[in-house]
């Protein structure tokens, strides 16, 4: 059974408990991915209907899986995976949106067996992933994924220019479909120390808009035939 996005929406409202629409650009099929409604202010409300996984690699590799699986089971599988939300960065410009250029799990720690820092044991995959199709026209900044929240002096043990919670969980995701993942991040803490949820919230609303401004060129560059994936 072929089911159109519409179906696959009330599928998924019905069956799943889960909302989402992919969306068409041209001859693109896309799954927007995001982690929760804190996330999604009315800007980005009037282009998408993302697929909100929860938070942390956990919840995010969980819900990706399962809805990139019933839409494969659909015939319906999306040509690519755009990421949207936020991170934490103690060097880059806060509210400004950046591309990921590679993720790693900075959870992983392996050492002891003589595995580098942030390499998963016999997996025969490096440190850190890169990531692609590159949008030209946006900044570039490295990301790091795990499951605690970064504050403060908890930068110094990161390698990477921005963090969050989910993307390298997505990644690993995609890889295992073969599917291309763009991870986009509006920074909205890092700056100073985090002192409770407003920490996080205050520029979200700034980080809606600005996410949606980005996507509006993207989906551009895929109209003109821009990436090749």
């Amino acid at each position: 059974m072929i089911l159109t996005a519409k179906a696959i929406k009330l599928f998924y409202c019905r069956v799943k408990k889960v909302n989402f629409e992919l969306k068409q650009t041209h001859f693109t099929s896309i799954l927007y991915v995001m982690a929760v409604q804190a996330e999604y202010g009315p800007h980005l409300k009037q282009r998408i209907v993302p697929l909100f996984t929860g938070v942390g690699p956990v919840e995010a590799a969980m819900s990706l899986t399962r809805a990139i699986s019933d839409l494969k089971a659909n015939n319906q599988l999306p040509n690519l995976i755009i990421s949207l939300g936020s991170a934490g960065s103690r060097s880059l410009i806060q509210t400004e949106i950046y591309q990921a250029t590679s993720v790693s799990y900075r959870d992983m720690d392996a050492s002891l067996l003589g595995f580098e820092k942030g390499e998963t044991p016999y997996l025969d995959q490096p440190a850190k992933l890169e990531l692609s199709p590159l949008i030209p026209g946006l900044k570039k900044a490295s990301l790091s994924t795990g499951a605690k929240v970064i504050s403060g002096s908890d930068y110094d043990l990161i390698d990477a220019q921005m963090v969050d919670m989910e993307s390298f969980a997505l990644k690993r995701v995609c890889q295992a479909f073969n599917l291309p993942l763009i991870a986009l991040r509006g920074i909205s803490d890092g700056d100073e120390e985090l002192s409770g949820h407003h920490s996080w919230t205050q520029y979200l609303h700034t980080i809606d808009e600005k996410l949606a401004s980005t996507i509006d060129q993207l989906e551009t560059y895929l109209i003109n035939d821009h990436f090749n994936y």
